[in-house]
């Protein structure tokens, strides 16, 4: 079973940055791509950033040029940097892992709040 271990989260006012961690117990050279995801209350939860393995990043429209999704294969670690915050990206954010096989993994989530 893979884990995936999320930092990084907090309360921050506007226009503030934020970077968000995530380390699986597995090597993230084993997953297809690896993705943050987020979800507010009472919705649904909805894909962020996406990075494959090989090709280009996705992101949802609404945080294109403020977040970034990276990798450090020396630290086995996937972050999510995210400038320029608004209230509305307020949610839990949660990374998640797609395996090879199919499978797909999620952490345990971490809370980011924007507010002044």
């Amino acid at each position: 079973q893979v884990q995936l271990v999320e930092s990084g989260g907090g309360l921050v006012q506007p226009g503030g940055s934020l970077r968000l961690s995530c380390v699986p117990s597995g090597s993230i050279f084993g997953f297809e791509a690896m993705a943050w995801y987020r979800q507010l209350p009472g919705e649904q939860r909805e894909l962020v950033a996406r990075m494959p393995r090989t090709g280009s990043s996705h992101y949802r429209d609404s945080v294109k040029g403020r977040f970034t999704i990276s990798r450090d294969y020396a630290k086995n670690t996937v972050y999510l940097q995210m400038n320029s915050l608004k209230p509305e990206d307020t949610a839990v954010y949660y990374c998640n892992a797609e395996h090879y096989s199919g499978e797909s993994y999620w952490g345990q989530g971490t809370q980011v709040t924007v507010s002044s």
